[in-house]
């Protein structure tokens, strides 16, 4: 946890590792634990665990308890971790919070509570109250009104950005662009804002945002990353040569609901065991296969390999 006193080293791309299941269903650490590696061999910046990549809503508290402290073990501080904790419900949001913090999370990533769809003043509550109980740890904000049905606003988020010294960052999942720029602009350049959004994630650098959590990373960690260090470095012309070049692998992901063809194109290169979902969700349908086969034709050298590298080039 030797992020957690300054998290604005959280930047670039912090990987949000799917979560491994057995053929019949039960959790696999190893797995996981091999992915984690996978990604710190490739450069990721940072890893993530339990957003909606992680299928953490088809999990109990005990399994997001484990699948968080393998994580923590392997990363070893070696870069930071930034563990989902959220749950539509807030006795479980504060338990799954407190074993992060307790296994070594740098901060904790907690999702807008979802289906309730409760008002601005409900969400920051809600947040008050998880800072208050957490008055060492840093939190952030996750918002992804697709999945949740709430959208927090730009003021809300100020006012929990001003009101509450261990909120410090955004993770933003929306379309709305617009979204973005009015955050950064309620809260100053001091609020670390990530993008959820693929195909969002190098626009939102030139606003002032910190890096991306981009599912992408799941499948292709070292471009993903590589695209956050060239940008920083000035050179936006490469960046923009990945952002595109990446395009194939975002429509790969999203062939049908995420994390069924991550799973797939990982179980296919032999990085997991199985590339299992949980209900309601489903495995990648034989016309996903065809499909993600069609798109990969184009972006296999940008594929994570067993040694966590793309075609020699980190």
């Amino acid at each position: 946890m030797k992020f957690r006193a300054d998290p604005q080293q959280i930047r670039g791309s912090i990987a949000p590792v799917v979560t491994p299941f057995t053929e019949t269903g039960e959790l696999d650490t190893g797995s996981l634990r091999t992915l984690v590696r996978l990604q710190l061999e490739a450069g990721s910046h940072g890893i993530s665990l339990g957003g909606s990549t992680g299928e953490p809503g088809a999990q109990t508290v005990a399994e997001r308890s484990e699948a968080i402290r393998a994580a923590a073990a392997v990363i070893d501080d070696q870069v930071p971790f930034v563990p989902g904790t959220g749950s539509a419900k807030l006795d479980e949001t504060l338990e799954l919070t407190g074993i992060a913090a307790e296994a070594g999370a740098d901060a904790a990533l907690i999702i807008t509570p979802y289906y309730a769809r409760p008002t601005q003043e409900g969400l920051y509550t809600w947040y008050a109250t998880v800072a208050r109980e957490f008055p060492d740890l840093p939190l952030v904000i996750y918002n992804v009104p697709s999945r949740t049905a709430v959208d927090i606003a730009p003021e809300t988020v100020a006012r929990l950005f001003t009101d509450c010294d261990t909120i410090v960052g955004l993770k933003e999942t929306t379309k709305d662009f617009e979204h973005f720029s009015r955050v950064l602009h309620a809260c100053g350049p001091e609020l670390l804002v990530w993008s959820g959004i693929e195909l969002l994630c190098l626009p939102l650098l030139a606003l002032g945002g910190v890096g991306f959590v981009s599912a992408v990373a799941n499948i292709a960690p070292a471009a993903v990353a590589r695209m956050y260090e060239v940008w920083i470095a000035g050179d936006h012309g490469t960046a923009r040569e990945l952002h595109y070049r990446l395009h194939p692998l975002v429509d790969v992901v999203f062939t049908e609901t995420n994390p069924a063809a991550a799973k797939w194109v990982l179980a296919q290169r032999g990085l997991i065991g199985t590339d299992h979902v949980r209900p309601p969700l489903i495995p990648l349908t034989s016309a996903g296969q065809v499909r993600v086969r069609e798109l990969l034709s184009g972006a296999e050298d940008l594929l994570v390999t067993t040694e966590g590298t793309h075609d020699g080039k980190r």
